[in-house]
């Protein structure tokens, strides 16, 4: 009979959690934890992004961003190869080798475009500003939270869907329970077993924001294994 109280304890415990807590609130505690002094929204800094996969040479990045001036500018380097993109407030420039005005041939070939350059901004400023980019218009925020296990550990689950003007993407993101600290993502497209799951370990604060140190990047369908993304904070030699 006690035992079974103490299960039934548990169990409405772990109900009343669930009701306790939504989703909103659930995003302004992990935030809290990632970014207390609400540094983000005037984010002006560099990112440097070291970039490991299986089968190609490492792409090392440097990111600068300055949102209050809409600035963004990656220079990537991998082999020989050094593309740069920049996109200050509505223009928008790109060079390969220090060439800033490339052919069409060479455009074409390494994708030296508009359409690129705001690609990577929107990649890099949603990837790194999370959990905080999940308050940004049109997002979604799911108000049930679950507690589900990945991989062995418990975590509380936050899910995003987004205005068919943003994106169709379903994305998951799972938290410490204890600390809120964001410890993997999850998305899924529209076709079955699609997307991608990240695992995320370690920490690099930058301007007081404590942004994940290294992103592992694998299929949701296999756990075929993509790559990882390693943050620092000056350039490594």
């Amino acid at each position: 009979m006690k035992k079974l109280t103490i299960l039934l304890f548990l169990f409405i415990s772990i109900i009343s959690f669930s009701q306790e807590i939504t989703g909103d609130e659930l995003l302004e505690k992990t935030i809290k934890f990632h970014d207390p002094n609400n540094n983000w929204p005037t984010f002006k800094g560099e990112l440097f992004v070291t970039m490991e996969t299986p089968k190609n040479g490492d792409r090392v990045s440097k990111i600068s961003i300055n949102l209050p001036q809409e600035y963004f500018a990656v220079s990537a380097k991998r082999d020989t190869i050094i593309t740069e993109y920049i996109i200050d407030k509505n223009e928008t420039s790109f060079s390969l080798n220090g060439d800033k005005n490339p052919s069409e041939e060479i455009k074409k070939k390494y994708g030296l475009t508009a359409e690129r350059a705001s690609l990577y901004k929107n990649y890099y400023t949603y990837l790194y500003g999370l959990p905080m980019k999940l308050k940004d218009e049109g997002t979604i925020i799911h108000q049930k939270v679950e507690r589900k296990k990945f991989k062995g550990k418990e975590y509380l689950v936050l899910k995003a869907t987004y205005n068919k003007e943003v994106g169709k993407d379903a994305w998951y993101f799972y938290f410490d329970p204890k600390t809120y600290a964001m410890e993997i993502y999850q998305f899924f497209k529209e076709t079955k077993d699609s997307g991608e799951y990240i695992l995320l370990s370690g920490i690099e604060t930058i301007n007081k924001i404590k942004m994940p140190k290294k992103r592992a990047w694998y299929y949701n369908k296999d756990n075929t294994y993509l790559g990882t993304d390693i943050l620092f904070k000056s350039i490594q030699k």
